[in-house]
């Protein structure tokens, strides 16, 4: 049975390497490596469409799971585009990476995966990065009147204004944003460390005495 499992292991980083070295000469592949068992690939902003188009149709990566967004506020091309693809037949995953700058779009896939656009709107709102060809950049899960974009690094915790129900006006009213807490400090300090009193030792002691 380990025998076993260890052949099936082989085959399947054998396959994952014959896949990443396909994968690695297309155009449009800027830097190609596998992490965790999945394949990711970096490509420029403008090349993407054109790779994601291939990976489609010449290597059967026929679902879009997920696109999603990232920020690096101190790199000049602060945001990454993730696009997250599944072939079925092959049994295989691989990340799409590219980079793009403030300011800068990015071309929309929803020609390639029409479910794509629910993500696009998403990667928008949370963080203002504009997709070519999308007609709909409406807001799809902060709300229509919201200002800025949450999920930036440098998104102000105060001074923009949230939405509630207020139960004594009978309506959905505007307000400035109020935490719920005060920013708190935790050192995470291990008990088995730090304490040389444990909570409740302190009545066995007394019930000794």
């Amino acid at each position: 049975m380990a025998e076993e499992t260890e052949i099936q292991e082989k085959t399947q980083a054998a396959s994952f390497d014959a896949a990443l070295e396909a994968l690695r000469v297309l155009p449009g592949v800027a830097n190609a490596q596998r992490l965790l068992g999945e394949v990711v690939l970096r490509t420029a902003r403008e090349d993407a469409h054109e790779l994601l188009k291939t990976l489609r149709d010449a290597y059967a990566f026929q679902q879009v799971m997920d696109i999603c967004g990232v920020d690096y506020p101190e790199r000049a091309e602060r945001f990454e585009v993730v696009y997250n693809l599944l072939s079925v037949t092959r049994n295989e995953r691989v990340r799409v990476i590219l980079c793009a700058a403030e300011g800068e779009a990015v071309d929309s896939v929803g020609d390639l995966w029409p479910c794509a656009t629910w993500w696009e709107r998403e990667v928008w709102d949370l963080f203002g990065i504009v997709f070519l060809g999308l007609e709909d950049h409406r807001r799809i899960l902060s709300d229509y009147g919201f200002e800025g974009h949450p999920l930036r690094k440098d998104f102000p915790l105060t001074g923009y204004v949230e939405v509630h129900y207020d139960e004594d006006r009978k309506s959905v009213v505007y307000d400035k944003v109020k935490l719920t807490q005060e920013f708190r400090n935790f050192d995470f300090l291990s008990p088995w460390e730090g304490m040389t009193l444990l909570p409740g030792d302190e009545k066995m002691n007394r019930s000794r005495s």
